[in-house]
C-alpha cells in the first residue's frame, strides 16, 4: 500500500514568498511544510494498493477541465481563528470544476467522498500549540497578512503523488502527470 494524493503544484516562483510568509510565524510552535513542497491538494486518496496506480492514472487522463489562470494569495486557518490547527495560503480560480472532474473520474474506485466542502488552499503549517498570548499574537499576524498576494499562475497539469512519511517530513514522488486541455 502506498499513501497517495492528487495535487496541483504551485509555481516555483512562489517558493521564496512562501518562505517569507512562514518566517513571519517562526516564533510560534508550528510544523511548517517545506516551501518547495507546498501544493494544493485536490483529493487525498490515502493508502492505495500499488497495483491500482495504472488504472488511477488512466482515469485521471480523462480530466476534461480546461487549463485556467489562478490567483494565489490570502492567508487563513482551519477550522477557525479562535482555534487554529492549519495555516493555509488561499487560491482562486476554476478549482471547483477541476475538483468535481477528479471526484467524478474516481467514482469507480469508491474512494471516500470528502466530508468537507472543497476549498482550494495550500497548507503552510500545522499548529502544534499556542497559549492564549501566542494565539492573540498569531491572530494579529494572520489579520495583517490575510490579503497577501503572491501572484497568479497557470494551472494546466494535475499530479498523482506518492507521500512517504518520515521523521524529517514527507517525501513526495510524482507517480503520474496529467496535462490538461
Amino acid at each position: 500500500m502506498i499513501r497517495t494524493f492528487i495535487a496541483l503544484e504551485l509555481d516555483p516562483g512562489f517558493t521564496e514568498k512562501i518562505r517569507e510568509l512562514q518566517d513571519r510565524f517562526s516564533d510560534f510552535d508550528l510544523k511548517f511544510v517545506d516551501p518547495e513542497l507546498v501544493h494544493i491538494t485536490l483529493k487525498f486518496l490515502g493508502d492505495v494498493d500499488e497495483s491500482t496506480i495504472p488504472a488511477l492514472s488512466a482515469a485521471l487522463d480523462s480530466i476534461t477541465c480546461e487549463p485556467f489562470e489562478a490567483r494565489v494569495g490570502g492567508l487563513g486557518v482551519f477550522p477557525k481563528p479562535a482555534n487554529p490547527k492549519v495555516l493555509w495560503l488561499g487560491a482562486a480560480g476554476n478549482f471547483w470544476a477541476l475538483h468535481d472532474d477528479v471526484e467524478n473520474l474516481l467514482k469507480p474506485f469508491k474512494f471516500e467522498k470528502d466530508n468537507r466542502e472543497f476549498t482550494a488552499h495550500a497548507t503552510l503549517a500545522r499548529v502544534k500549540f499556542l497559549n492564549k498570548d501566542q494565539k492573540n499574537a498569531f491572530i494579529n499576524i494572520l489579520k495583517e497578512l490575510k490579503d497577501v498576494e503572491l501572484g497568479s499562475m497557470w494551472v494546466d497539469k494535475v499530479v498523482l503523488m506518492k507521500s512517504t512519511l518520515n521523521s524529517e517530513g514527507p517525501i513526495y514522488e510524482t507517480l503520474h502527470t496529467v496535462y490538461m486541455g
